[in-house]
């Protein structure tokens, strides 16, 4: 497959993957009671989440990693996609309560979603035009 019909299909898996990690540390600690009592006690269990970071950084790197060397050579989207999973790992080690974590860590998420975006702003997936418009002046 051509890295060009590949890296939009990526940057996609990638906003969702990191928009559902946001969701998911946002979620769980705030609910974390309730989860066993409608079937999804395994949201909580500490495999899952890693299991989501792991794969949204596989994800990332490969993706924004790939789109920097072969396409777009700017720094911005590796920035962000660094800052998110500082953000991230930071939530997890120096947070002491679930409800502080569940603050932080999703910031991490959605900044890796807005990395994967802004890369795919750069590889030229989105096809069509985001030029602001001028009023024209009225003679």
């Amino acid at each position: 497959m051509d890295f060009q019909k590949l890296s939009p299909r990526l940057d996609n898996i990638g906003i969702t993957a990191s928009t559902l990690c946001a969701i998911h540390c946002a979620v769980v600690p705030l609910l974390f009671t309730s989860l066993p009592l409608v079937g999804l006690g395994f949201l909580a269990n500490a495999w899952v989440e890693w299991g989501m970071i792991i794969f949204a950084l596989v994800i990332g790197v490969y993706s924004i990693g790939l789109s920097y060397w072969r396409t777009h050579r700017r720094s911005v989207p590796l920035f962000m996609l660094v800052s998110g999973f500082v953000i991230i790992m930071g939530g997890h080690a120096f947070t002491t309560t679930g409800k502080s974590e569940a603050m932080i860590v999703p910031v991490g998420g959605l900044l890796i979603a807005a990395a994967h975006y802004v890369n795919y702003r750069y590889t030229g997936a989105c096809n069509h035009d985001h030029k602001t418009y001028k009023l024209k002046k009225v003679e």
